[in-house]
């Protein structure tokens, strides 16, 4: 399964990054088949050098059938050589486990119904 995505280069807190394919089980910054652009963030999004493509190339692979990267699609997208992306629901992960939802949703009631009490007691 080939892989269009970015290989960071660049000095340290300095990133610059190159858009490559490459077969999708080798590392990041590994062996790559073919270099495709490039994209450098510290650049103002309107400049002309911030995102480059070889889109002759970037249509090629895609035929042949390699899948870009979420970044990469977007800038593929943008450049509209192929359609945006539906964005992926978020992870789960960080959210509080189903009990300790319960618990700071039956804290929130009653919080809530202890508030109206309050008020007609001060009254």
């Amino acid at each position: 399964m080939l892989a269009i995505r970015m290989t960071r280069h660049g000095a340290k807190k300095r990133p610059f990054f190159h858009i490559v394919v490459a077969d999708a089980r080798s590392p990041r910054d590994g062996r790559f088949i073919e270099k495709l652009g490039t994209y450098n963030p510290l650049l103002p999004r309107e400049h002309a050098q911030r995102i480059t493509l070889d889109k002759e190339r970037i249509a090629h692979w895609l035929k042949v059938g390699a899948q870009p990267s979420d970044r990469v699609a977007k800038f593929l997208a943008q450049a509209e050589l192929m359609k945006p992306r539906e964005r992926r629901e978020q992870s789960k992960k960080p959210l509080p486990r189903a009990k300790t939802q319960e618990r700071m949703k039956a804290a929130a009631a009653a919080a809530a119904t202890a508030e109206p009490a309050k008020e007609a007691a001060a009254t």
